[in-house]
């Protein structure tokens, strides 16, 4: 089990928030990203959306491993915006996710300290309010049987946890699911043990998929 293997978290969609901060408006945004591009690319949205804003600040995680991480006071000072939101995005885990929290300054100085508390407060309250889900490593399994066997194998899937991504009616049955891999072993030679031998089943593939995180 390599670091990849592990469930992730990351943002589902994107989420919207506001606050006032001593007449200052601080309207944060985050969302799920993939890449750097996407992340530039939102970034470059939510600028677009507030042309006469006093600063768009931000910080992105990128990838599924942290070492894509970048971050931007956008004329703050120093040390007071981008890494305040990053602190925030690494304290929650969260991975492949985006945050840009736009200014409009309403002509109070907060100070640099006072800076920290609104970046980072306005970052955690809008992540707080967003959809997080776990990326957890899939195995997609090709399953066949012959028409006889269509219920035990349907009456098994409906007791495991799984997604049935296709079914194809041919010669023989094909049903194509995708089953979390920490479970994968465990859930082949279960279905081989319960259809007394009578079904293929190869693996296909491999990939990330979604999952709401069960409380």
């Amino acid at each position: 089990m390599g670091s990849m293997e592990k469930a992730i978290l990351t943002v589902h969609g994107r989420m919207e928030t506001e606050k006032i901060i001593e007449k200052s408006r601080f309207l944060t945004y985050s969302q799920h990203v993939e890449s750097e591009e996407e992340a530039r690319a939102f970034i470059a949205e939510i600028r677009g959306m507030h042309p006469f804003a006093t600063h768009c600040c931000f910080a992105f995680v990128a990838d599924k491993i942290g070492n894509l991480q970048r971050f931007s006071d956008d004329g703050e000072p120093q040390g007071t915006a981008g890494m305040p939101i990053l602190d925030v995005l690494k304290n929650k885990k969260l991975f492949e996710t985006a945050v840009a929290v736009v200014r409009y300054f309403g002509g109070i100085k907060l100070g640099a300290g006072g800076l920290v508390r609104a970046y980072s407060s306005s970052a955690a309250e809008n992540l707080a309010a967003a959809d997080i889900r776990s990326l957890e490593m899939c195995v997609e399994l090709a399953v066949e049987v012959d028409y006889t066997g269509i219920d035990s194998v349907q009456k098994y899937f409906s007791t495991h946890t799984c997604t049935l991504l296709s079914s194809d009616y041919g010669a023989k049955v094909l049903f194509v699911v995708a089953v979390k891999k920490a479970a994968a072993d465990e859930f082949q030679s279960g279905l081989v043990d319960y259809m007394q031998g009578r079904v293929e089943i190869e693996r296909t593939g491999e990939y990330y998929s979604l999952f709401k995180i069960e409380e």
